[in-house]
């Protein structure tokens, strides 16, 4: 049984608030009230209502996620979003709180983009100069831009990768930021990345990225379901006895 004030203490120290974008991003307690005690949680990317059923019957004491559930101010976004307010309240009906950590868990050490590297086997890894978020380092071998967009695919499991390969044609220097980190670019770039990993480019950031003569590696955001197993590790370093839901995954987009 793990005290929520421990737990909470513990996301204060490795991924505290202050890390989180200051463009508005919205971290902590979505909706509903923590308990004194956790023996459940449940850890998903986005809670979402297509996994309320699932949620109800397992009865977490809380839901963790990595996208916050309610993006913005709390009685904007209900006000707005109908099927967001809906939502809330049935999760609070239904005693199931939810916390979120976005971009205090990107930047963190040991959180998202550490884990993206060490999962991509990244040596001397390091935040960048330009943004703590972002993560950078090498590879143990050179390869080619093709044979590292393929590495890149296998290694995550993704449905695709998009590759614009007008950079260098061989990586050794590789940057990265999981989810929609396309238009720091030019940033990776001037920090002397071979290449730059990130999802979500707008059309600009492409041309951006061609007239810069620069690799880029576009990957679905939803590489990002590495907060599961990452997180999940983290809270038995917490508590090894505690339960953990981590089966409530949304599947990635797929290519026919």
């Amino acid at each position: 049984m793990l005290n929520t004030t421990t737990l909470l203490n513990a996301f204060g120290r490795d991924f505290p608030k202050r890390l989180a974008k200051t463009y508005g991003d919205y971290v902590g307690l979505m909706c509903g009230r923590l308990p004194k005690t956790l023996k459940k949680i449940a850890l998903v990317l986005d809670m979402e209502p297509c996994l309320l059923a699932a949620m109800m019957e397992a009865k977490p004491d809380l839901i963790l996620t990595h996208h916050p559930l309610i993006y913005g101010p709390k009685t904007t976004v209900l006000k707005r979003d109908e099927g967001k307010r809906h939502l809330v309240k049935a999760l609070e009906k239904h005693r199931l709180p939810v916390y979120s950590l976005h971009t205090n868990f990107d930047a963190g050490r040991g959180g998202m983009n550490d884990a993206l590297a060490e999962r991509l086997g990244l040596l001397d890894v390091t935040p960048w100069q330009g943004d703590v978020l972002a993560r950078g380092g090498r590879l143990a071998q050179p390869m080619t831009r093709e044979a590292f967009a393929a590495f890149v695919k296998k290694t995550f499991n993704l449905p695709y990768v998009f590759l614009i390969p007008e950079g260098k044609p061989r990586i050794e220097r590789v940057g990265i930021i999981g989810g929609g980190g396309a238009k720091y670019f030019a940033m990776a770039q001037a920090e002397g990345y071979d290449i730059f990993l990130s999802g979500d480019s707008a059309h600009h950031h492409r041309r951006g990225v061609v007239n810069a003569h620069y690799n880029y590696l576009e990957i679905p955001h939803e590489v990002e379901t590495i907060f599961i197993p990452t997180m999940a590790a983290y809270l038995k370093t917490l508590d090894p006895t505690l339960t953990l839901i981590t089966h409530l995954t949304q599947a990635l987009p797929q290519l026919f």
